[in-house]
């Protein structure tokens, strides 16, 4: 193996914006700001998300982004910044280097992902089981 997820992800890291848990708690009212969920719908039934959060499947960010995709989310389009998390900031460091090369911006990731939110005690909405 030439490169391993590790290489990937001080890659990334080394060129995205990396938000603290609280840093992001003082963006969550801001309605500039959209929290991109990047979890499987799995995750979200079962631990909840951050309130107010856009769910994106991480296997989904790069079709929602670009506007030629016939998959294209108008939220992607909007002038906002956008902070990516997922469970442990491994998909969102990587999603945000890709979002960051697709030409959206502002991008950031919360570090420690959505563990470190819950964690810290920061809020919670719960996700209803379809």
């Amino acid at each position: 193996m030439k490169i391993g997820y590790k290489d990937l992800l001080d890659a990334a890291s080394a060129e995205i914006r990396t938000i603290a848990v609280d840093e992001a708690r003082s963006m969550a009212d801001d309605p500039q700001v959209t929290f991109v969920d990047l979890r499987d719908r799995r995750e979200l039934e079962r631990e909840g998300r951050i309130p107010g959060a856009f769910h994106c499947p991480r296997g989904m960010l790069e079709f929602w982004i670009d506007p030629d995709s016939p998959y294209h989310k108008p939220i992607f389009a909007e002038p906002r910044q956008f902070v990516f998390y997922c469970a442990s900031a491994w998909r969102s460091a990587l999603a945000t280097k890709t979002a960051q090369d697709m030409g959206l911006t502002p991008v950031a990731h919360l570090g420690g992902g959505f563990t470190a939110w819950r964690d810290a005690g920061a809020p919670v909405e719960q996700v209803p089981h379809r």
